[in-house]
């Protein structure tokens, strides 16, 4: 029991000291600002969208 909480142990202090994890959050973070960027973009291409077939249905009317 000893040696098997010896090696959890070890692992994960391998886990922790390693960079690794800083590169995969690095690219979430990265992945998170694009998305947000696409949806700020996405939503001002929607409005201006509905405004110009809001001109569009009141000048029919």
């Amino acid at each position: 029991m000893s040696d098997l909480s010896l090696k959890l142990y070890m692992k994960f202090q391998r886990l922790m000291s390693g960079e690794q994890g800083q590169d995969l959050v690095e690219y979430a973070l990265l992945v998170c600002l694009i998305a947000l960027a696409a949806i700020a973009g996405v939503n001002h291409v929607a409005t201006a969208v509905t405004k110009v077939f809001g001109n569009i249905s009141s000048s029919l009317a």
